[in-house]
């Protein structure tokens, strides 16, 4: 099978095109715009196999999509901006890339008579919870710009289905963790924060609750929607361990080797959800299970940016260069 992974220079599609390269005799073409979230080094052990090509473009141009896609038998479709606090101060990136870029890359599916595509969602649409968990038949309450934005791109996906019966399936993963993610995001941020001796921002109380799921866990999930999903179909995807923003922050402090005043409380988020929960039976019945385990995976992840500062240390300085200019 020849795979487009939109987005595959990002954290989770390098981690997913990694996986198929890894477990099947599939070709994939990436497609990624390389923009603040998407870096070409993190597909760089990868150069040299040759069932892999490197395509930069933007999901937004139709033109560039079509080409593509091209003689490819599914999409995987990753390519998102991602980041709540980014959204906050500039959803207009959001609504364009997320939307319109998903409306380009199912128009485009439905063109070319894809056989299948996978659109990869967020457990984040369906908003907060404070007991139980969400199920795929649940209502959407996103609650800020990234979030409404996915929300939004899951309904386009979803109404190529109803409309033109495209064979696309959604996933709405928990909250991610592994090697290659944006030294923006909690734990990669956290972690080398602590590594380079300074303080850490948690916001508010620290209580707020998050499922952690390993990317290698999701994109096995993704792979699995891929192949024996049913399309149409919405699958959530759960590590199964939920821990508040304190206690996660405890075990990064302990893998550092840092105590607690290295942390620095800050003023929460705006519209900061407190809880996020799905129920991942509707996955779990296609033979799907979380197999690594959070503190072995944690501190592995915790290793792996000790020893890679390589990739992650170029990315936070122009983060920050850009954010004291």
């Amino acid at each position: 099978m020849r795979l487009l992974v939109t987005g595959g220079a990002g954290f989770v599609g390098s981690n997913y095109v990694r996986w198929v390269l890894g477990h099947t005799d599939d070709h994939v073409v990436v497609y990624d715009a390389l923009t603040y979230a998407g870096h070409r080094e993190s597909l760089q052990d990868l150069d040299d196999d040759p069932r892999l090509v490197f395509i930069r473009g933007d999901v937004c141009d139709l033109a560039g999509v079509t080409a593509a896609m091209e003689g490819c038998d599914a999409v995987v479709h990753f390519a998102a901006e991602s980041h709540v606090d980014r959204s906050i101060v500039g959803p207009d990136a959001f609504v364009r890339t997320n939307c319109d870029g998903t409306n380009v890359v199912c128009d485009v599916a439905r063109q070319l008579q894809v056989d299948k595509m996978v659109h990869v969602s967020t457990d984040e649409v369906y908003g907060s919870i404070s007991e139980g968990s969400f199920t795929e038949a649940d209502r959407l309450a996103p609650r800020s710009p990234y979030s409404a934005t996915k929300a939004g791109s899951d309904l386009i996906a979803l109404a190529y289905r109803a409309t033109f019966d495209l064979p696309v399936m959604v996933t709405r993963s928990s909250n991610n963790y592994g090697p290659y993610q944006h030294p923006e995001k909690l734990i990669p941020r956290f972690t080398t924060n602590l590594l380079d001796g300074l303080t850490v921002p948690l916001y508010g109380d620290g209580l707020n609750v998050r499922d952690w799921c390993h990317v290698r866990d999701n994109c096995a999930a993704i792979d699995l929607v891929l192949r024996r999903g049913r399309p149409g179909e919405i699958y959530n995807i759960a590590g199964g361990r939920e821990l508040t923003n304190r206690e996660l922050t405890d075990r990064l402090l302990a893998l550092c080797g840092r105590d607690q005043s290295f942390i620095q409380p800050v003023a929460d988020r705006l519209g900061h959800d407190r809880r996020y929960s799905v129920d991942a039976a509707k996955i779990t019945s296609l033979g799907w299970m979380p197999r690594e385990d959070l503190d072995e995976a944690l501190a592995a992840t915790v290793a792996w940016y000790r020893d890679n500062r390589w990739w992650w240390e170029p990315i936070k300085q122009a983060v920050m260069a850009k954010e004291s200019s």
